[in-house]
C-alpha cells in the first residue's frame, strides 16, 4: 500500500490511513546516462511479446513457405517427464481454442512429419551462454520445433508459438534463439486487508504466463491454527494457498509470500496488544511490533513457519518497509536503548532494525528459504551491516535512501520494484505509455539510473497496492494492469522494441489478446431482469426491511421481495430493490483501506448509484450451473450469508457457509 506526498519522495500508507495520489512525473533517465537506446524488431520478425531475442527469416518463408497446421498434425514430446507432458496436454486446448485444431500427444522421439509439433528437451543446453533455464530455440519450416534444457523453456516456447496463432494460422519459416535477460520478471499483488479472489489470481497466472513472466510476489495472510486470534479479517485458508502453489507450478510462475513485518502488522497484532510497540506517552502501536522483546521475533516466526508449510516457494518476503511510517525512531527510546545494550554505546535505532531483519533471514535460512525485503528502512545509520545474501527490492528513491550502487556495492541482489511500476488501487497508476517511450529498463531506478547492467540487478516488477480498496473493483484493475503487464515482460525479457510508437504496441498487444481459455466463465450469467432470489434451502426470499435509505436485508420467509439485476461494464451487477431506487450495500462495520470488512458486518440498502464511490454496490453473481447462485461483494469479496436472526450479512466462507440463491426471473 504505498503513496507518494510529494514528488519522488515515496511512502506506504498506514493502513487506516487514506490519501489521495498526485500524478507525478517519471523518473526520467539523466543526460548522462549511457544507456543505449534499444533497437526496433524487424519488420519481418513475428509479432509476439516480448519479442523474440533474435529472428532469421528463411528464403523460403520469402517465397510462400509458410508452416501450418493440418488434420494430421501431432505435438511430440521428446522429454520424457511428466510435467513436459501435461504443459503438452495444455497446449492442446490451448491450441484448440485458437486454431479449432484439436492435436494429439504423442510422447517420445517419434519421426515427424509436414505440420508437427516437436517438443524436445536437451538438457545439456542448460549452459548459461546457451539456452540456460529458460530459453529456448524455436524451428520453423515444415515442421516446427521447440528446444528448451527445462520444462520451463519448452513451456515459454509454446507461449511464443501461441502469440503467433493469435494473429495468423500461417506461421512465417525461420529460426530464433530466445534467451530472456533478466532473471526475475515480475508481479506483486497485496492481497493484505482486502481480499483478492482464487479466480482472479487463477487469470492473473495465465496472462503472466503467457507474457513468459516469471514470479509473483503476494502479500496475503494465512488462517492461523496457532495464532487464531489473528484470523478476524482479511485472510486465506490454507487449502486456498495450496491452490495457489499448484496454479503457479502449472504455470512456470515462482512465488515470493510476504508477511510484512516488523511494520504494517496491524493484521496480525490488533488482538495482541502485548507485542505492539509502544511509544514514549505509553501508547501502543497496533501497526508495530515490538522487535526488542524475544516474545514478538517468537510470534513472528511461529506465524512464518506456518506460513511456509503451504506455500510452495525458495522465498520468504519481510517487508521490513516503513516500520517507522508517521513517525520515528525517537518516539521510541526504548529501541535505542535495547541497540546500545546489545552492539555498544555507538549503536543507533536502525541497528536493531537491522539486526532484526537478520536474525530473520538466519530464521528462513534454516527452512531453506531465501529472504528478500524493501529497500526503504536501509538509511546507512546502521553499525550493524545486512547480510549480504538478501535481496533488496528497490522502490523507495528518497535521498537519504541508499541508492542501487551501495547497495550492489555491499553484495545484495537487487530487484527494480520503482514506484513509477505501481498500480493503485483509487490512486497512482503507471504512466505505461512514458515509460515505452523513454526505453525505459530495469536499469533505471527511482533515484539512480546504471549506466551497464549488473548481474546482481535481477530484473523488475509491477506492484499492485489496494491504498482505497473500493476505487476500483477487481475487474477494473484487471484491465487497468493489462498495458503493464506487457511492459515489463518487453522490458524485463530483453528483445527488441516492437515498433516506434506507442499506439502501435497498443495495437499489436490487443491483436494478440490474452492467453487461450483466459476467462472460462460468464461473469454475467443472468441477463437484465428482475429476479426472486431465495435461500435454496429454506425458500426463505432475500428482501429489504424497509425501503428506506439505511434499511437492512433479510431472509424473511413467505416475502415476495423482488430485486432488478442491473449489469456493470465491468462484468458485476447491482442489486437494486424492486419497486424502489435502492442498492444492496456494505457499509457498516469496521473500514481497512476504506472498505467494510468485518466478519457480520449486515448489508444494507442506500440510493442507487454508479458514481466511482460507490462500488461496494457492485456484486459478483456465480452460477454453479445447476441454476444456484453464489453472491460476493465485489469489492469486500465476502459472499452473502445469514445469521441467527436471518440477517444477511458478510462473512469469510470458511466460517460460516455462504447462502446459496436460488434465481427466478
Amino acid at each position: 500500500m504505498r503513496t507518494r506526498p510529494a514528488p519522488r519522495i515515496p511512502a506506504r500508507v498506514h493502513a487506516t490511513l487514506i490519501i489521495i495520489v498526485a500524478v507525478f512525473a517519471l523518473p526520467l533517465m539523466p543526460a548522462n546516462a549511457e544507456q543505449p537506446k534499444p533497437v526496433t524488431a524487424a519488420p519481418e520478425s513475428p509479432d509476439v511479446i516480448p519479442t523474440l531475442e533474435n529472428w532469421e527469416g528463411d528464403d523460403r518463408e520469402r517465397h510462400g513457405g509458410e508452416f501450418e497446421l493440418t488434420r494430421r498434425s501431432r505435438i511430440i514430446v521428446d522429454a520424457g517427464t511428466d510435467r513436459a507432458l501435461d504443459d503438452a496436454r495444455r497446449l492442446v486446448h490451448e491450441i484448440s481454442a485458437q486454431t479449432g485444431r484439436r492435436l494429439p500427444v504423442v510422447p517420445g522421439s517419434a519421426r515427424a512429419r509436414a505440420g508437427d509439433i516437436v517438443l524436445t528437451l536437451d538438457t545439456r543446453r542448460a549452459d548459461p551462454d546457451d539456452l540456460g533455464d529458460e530459453g529456448y530455440e524455436l524451428e520453423i519450416d515444415d515442421v516446427l520445433r521447440i528446444t528448451g534444457a527445462t520444462e520451463t523453456g519448452v513451456f515459454y516456447g509454446t507461449r511464443t508459438i501461441l502469440q503467433m496463432l493469435a494473429t495468423d494460422d500461417a506461421l512465417p519459416m525461420g529460426r530464433s534463439v530466445d534467451v530472456p535477460e533478466y532473471a526475475e520478471r515480475g508481479v506483486g499483488v497485496c492481497a493484505c486487508y482486502i481480499h483478492i479472489s482464487m479466480e482472479w489470481f487463477e487469470r492473473l497466472m495465465k496472462d503472466m504466463s503467457y507474457l513468459k513472466l516469471n514470479q509473483l510476489w503476494i502479500e496475503a495472510k494465512v488462517k492461523s491454527d496457532e495464532y487464531p486470534e489473528t484470523a478476524f479479517w482479511g485472510y486465506y485458508t490454507k487449502d486456498e494457498i495450496r491452490q495457489l502453489s499448484e496454479m503457479a507450478e502449472k504455470y512456470h510462475i515462482t512465488l515470493v509470500p510476504e508477511i510484512n513485518s516488523p511494520g504494517h502488522m496491524d493484521p496480525y497484532l490488533e488482538n495482541y496488544p502485548e507485542l505492539q510497540l509502544e511509544d514514549r506517552s505509553g501508547e501502543r502501536q497496533p501497526s508495530r511490533l515490538d522487535i526488542t522483546e524475544d516474545a514478538a521475533f517468537d510470534f513472528l516466526t511461529g506465524l512464518i513457519d506456518e506460513a511456509l508449510q503451504v506455500w510452495d516457494a525458495p522465498y520468504w518476503h519481510m517487508g521490513a518497509d516503513e516500520y517507522m511510517l508517521g513517525s520515528e525512531y525517537a518516539n521510541f527510546p526504548q529501541i535505542l536503548e535495547y541497540a546500545q545494550e546489545r552492539f555498544g554505546p555507538d549503536a543507533t535505532p536502525q541497528d536493531a532494525f537491522v539486526d532484526f531483519v537478520n536474525r530473520i533471514n538466519a530464521h528462513v535460512q534454516g527452512q531453506g528459504k531465501k529472504l528478500r525485503i524493501w529497500n526503504d528502512g536501509l538509511a546507512g545509520e546502521n553499525t550493524v551491516p545486512l547480510d549480504p545474501d538478501i535481496v533488496v527490492e528497490h522502490w523507495d528513491g528518497r535521498e537519504r535512501i541508499l541508492t542501487p550502487s551501495e547497495l550492489l556495492d555491499q553484495g545484495h541482489r537487487v530487484m527494480n520494484a520503482s514506484y513509477a511500476l505501481y498500480l493503485v488501487r483509487g490512486g497512482f497508476m503507471t504512466d505505461t505509455q512514458a515509460l515505452y517511450e523513454q526505453d525505459w529498463t530495469p536499469l533505471v531506478f527511482e533515484n539512480e539510473t546504471l549506466t551497464e547492467p549488473h548481474d546482481d540487478v535481477t530484473g523488475a516488477k509491477i506492484t499492485m497496492w489496494p491504498d482505497n480498496g473500493r476505487g476500483h473493483t477487481e475487474n477494473e484493475v484487471e484491465e487497468q494492469a493489462f498495458m503493464p503487464l506487457r511492459h515489463i515482460a518487453l522490458a524485463t525479457w530483453g528483445g527488441p522494441k516492437p515498433s516506434e510508437t506507442y499506439a502501435e504496441f497498443v495495437a499489436l498487444a490487443e491483436a494478440i489478446g490474452r492467453a487461450p481459455g483466459w476467462d472460462d466463465g460468464d461473469r454475467q450469467p443472468l441477463p437484465e431482469g428482475t429476479y426472486a432470489l431465495a435461500d435454496a434451502v429454506t425458500g426463505d426470499r432475500l428482501a429489504p426491511v424497509a425501503a428506506e435509505d439505511g434499511g437492512h436485508v433479510v431472509f424473511a420467509s413467505g416475502s415476495a421481495a423482488t430485486w432488478d439485476l442491473l449489469p456493470t461494464d465491468d462484468g458485476y451487477y447491482r442489486l437494486r430493490a424492486d419497486g424502489t431506487e435502492l442498492c444492496m450495500n456494505i457499509t457498516e462495520g469496521r473500514r481497512y483501506l476504506n472498505v467494510p470488512l468485518e466478519s457480520g458486518a449486515p448489508f444494507t440498502l442506500t440510493p442507487c448509484s454508479t458514481a466511482a464511490d460507490a462500488k461496494t454496490q457492485r456484486w459478483q453473481v456465480i452460477d454453479d450451473g445447476k441454476g444456484e447462485l453464489r453472491v460476493v461483494n465485489a469489492i469486500s469479496q465476502l459472499p452473502v450469508a445469514r445469521n441467527g436472526d436471518g440477517l444477511a450479512v458478510q462473512v469469510p466462507p470458511d466460517v460460516q457457509e455462504p447462502v446459496v440463491l436460488s434465481a427466478s426471473g
